[in-house]
């Protein structure tokens, strides 16, 4: 008996040592997790004066795309042999100066792609990659500040293709204005003073005018996420023919050291655009803005992200 209430004894000693551990480590774990918080809070507080401080700011990410396939003798298709691949890449990179008195933000956008696919039963078809998506977008904004979130700014943006008819057309864009910042990340540009030069080759429906530039852009980066938003618009004085806009967008989220998953999409409106095709057809779909369908453009390129 004595030694049964010993056993007992000794096994209610035991679970009660063991329950004291548990919550020992417990409140040794809240505790250590309280100073993390507070640690982590402190890094972020002194990051952000970092931040704020006058100087460069740096900074790339991207997108990377592609897939590979081969047919033999897949007759449940219509080129049973055949060979297709498509591959693409994107790249967002900017350089900004800010300063106390002025700021310089410089930023480059593009959008690459090829496909291709051959029919190894034809032996006059074309087995080369072809270019797909071709966006090339660079900007430079310079701005003398006025106020904390206020700048009297002058912007060169120039758009065009790189891949396939490089220039033709191609957009340049000079205008004086306003920037409005009015939180970090977020700018505004508002230009009531620009001049749109449009150039082509040949004759062509292209014409440079007189407009206003409205540009909004959003680029930011929290832990593993990336993320730029652009809006390019302009409005032109002489005809609404001769407006256009660009939206892009690009996220990406960082998985392992500088390797993620990236998605980016593009949306575009641009009258003199739609009717250059047009009337390339054959037969022509359009004989002028009035007649024109002028549908909304849009790209999307998903696959691997990389990081800077």
């Amino acid at each position: 008996m004595k030694k049964t209430l010993l056993l007992l004894a000794l096994f209610i000693g035991m679970i009660s040592v063991n329950a004291q551990t548990k919550e020992e480590l417990e409140a040794q774990k809240k505790e250590k997790k309280a100073e993390a918080d507070a640690l982590a809070a402190e890094v972020k507080a002194i990051q952000a004066k970092i931040d704020a401080l006058p100087g460069w700011r740096k900074g790339a990410f991207g997108t990377i795309g592609g897939s590979l396939s081969n047919f033999s003798n897949w007759y449940s298709q219509g080129t049973p042999n055949n060979q297709s691949g498509n591959i693409g890449f994107t790249l967002n990179a900017y350089a900004n100066l800010i300063q106390e008195k002025f700021f310089w933000r410089n930023a480059l956008t593009t959008n690459l792609n090829w496909v291709k696919l051959d029919d190894k039963d034809d032996p006059n078809d074309d087995s080369s990659f072809d270019p797909t998506t071709d966006v090339f977008n660079i900007s430079s904004l310079y701005g003398r500040n006025i106020t904390k979130s206020l700048a009297a700014s002058g912007l060169m943006e120039y758009r065009t293709t790189l891949l396939d008819n490089f220039n033709n057309p191609g957009y340049l864009d000079l205008g004086i204005g306003a920037t409005w910042t009015p939180i970090n990340n977020l700018v505004v540009v508002i230009h009531p003073l620009n001049y749109n030069f449009v150039f082509s080759k040949g004759e062509t429906i292209y014409e440079s005018s007189l407009g206003a530039k409205i540009v909004a852009d959003y680029t930011r980066t929290f832990g593993a996420v990336n993320f730029k938003t652009n809006l390019s618009m302009f409005q032109s004085y002489k005809s609404n023919d001769y407006s256009n806009w660009t939206w892009t967008n690009s996220f990406s989220y960082t998985l392992w050291k500088m390797i993620g998953v990236g998605f980016d999409f593009g949306l575009r409106n641009n009258r003199q655009e739609a009717l250059d095709y047009a009337l390339a057809q054959d037969p022509a779909t359009a004989t002028g803005f009035n007649d024109l369908d002028n549908k909304l453009q849009s790209y999307y390129t998903f696959g691997l992200s990389y990081k800077f």
